[in-house]
């Protein structure tokens, strides 16, 4: 059965210029799927759990994440 889910796209991402290096998508996910390990580095999503909700996307003032079909 196909799925979809969030994926970042790394060469866009800068999670640097996010108000204090903390990811506006990741601030934005409702299920906190999207996890920084230190601020400024980019998110990493979990797919296994993510619902292609689409507010990370609506967040990222880079268009760095797109929800994805597989």
């Amino acid at each position: 059965m196909p799925g979809k889910m969030a994926m970042v796209d790394f060469n866009k991402c800068n999670p640097a210029s996010c108000a204090n290096g903390v990811c506006a998508a990741a601030q934005a996910c409702p299920r906190k799927l999207l996890v920084q390990e230190n601020p400024r580095e980019p998110p990493m999503t979990n797919p296994a759990l993510c619902r292609a909700c689409g507010d990370c996307v609506r967040a990222c003032p880079h268009n760095a994440i797109s929800i994805m079909q597989f």
